[in-house]
């Protein structure tokens, strides 16, 4: 087994591809640390098949709804851990198919404001915000092809004027993937993890109507939205 610079790392994974559109700021990385350098006993160590896994996003993406051109959005501190298990253990690779669940009370996704989102090259309106409060974030992933498949359903909700306007939530469900995703109108296509770990995820996803007149009408609901990340995934054995 190879080693690197901080303590033994092993790659686990070969970059199938790479999309020149999207250059360096896609940064997915993950990587499996051993046992060679035991820890202090005060340390709790997880069952051989399971890991600690950490979930970051980073760069900028972008978000899209209906007619409207698709909103910039940099969720810059983005952040998650969860549990990854390996699932297949037929397979020739020492780690095999994995299966990752993230913990959504530590999930983090940064809201739509003027800080971390623009609409046609501005910044959003200082009065709008989307908060967005994750219920389901899991999947799994291929270390040796690098494809990567996480179920996310989240709700958004739209407030405006500091909360005098607040729209029911518009529930998102989704998979978000290394591969292709495709509805009627929309569409994205997300990059594999390389050998470095990077990474972009997309899902499509249709969204209902909800209880509100002016929100099913400013967004033509029901609709497509298309979700469009970067992000970091860090697993570790410890």
């Amino acid at each position: 087994m190879a080693s690197t610079k901080i303590n033994p790392l092993t790659t686990i994974y070969k970059s199938p591809r790479r999309y020149n559109n999207h250059k360096s700021q896609n940064q997915i990385k993950l990587v499996i640390s051993n046992s060679l350098n035991p820890k202090p006993n005060t340390t709790t160590q997880l069952p051989n098949n399971l890991y600690s896994v950490s979930f970051k996003t980073v760069g900028t993406g972008k978000l899209g709804i209906s007619r409207y051109p698709d909103f910039e959005y940099s969720p810059q501190g983005g952040s998650g851990t969860g549990t990854a298990q390996k699932i297949d253990e037929n397979r020739a690779s020492n780690f095999g198919l994995l299966s990752v669940c993230f913990n959504v009370a530590t999930l983090y996704i940064p809201p739509l404001t003027s800080q971390t989102t623009k609409f046609l090259g501005f910044p959003l309106p200082p009065f709008l915000k989307i908060d967005i409060s994750p219920e389901v974030f899991q999947g799994t992933i291929e270390p040796e092809s690098g494809k990567v498949e996480l179920e996310f359903t989240a709700k958004f909700f739209f407030t405006a004027g500091g909360g005098i306007y607040r729209a029911p939530a518009l529930v998102v469900k989704t998979v978000l993937t290394t591969e292709e995703s495709r509805g009627e109108r929309k569409s994205g296509r997300g990059e594999r993890m390389d050998k470095e770990g990077k990474c972009r995820l997309v899902g499509v996803a249709k969204v209902e109507t909800v209880d509100d007149w002016f929100m099913n009408t400013f967004l033509s609901l029901p609709e497509e939205c298309l979700a469009d990340l970067q992000a970091v995934i860090s697993v570790s054995d410890s």
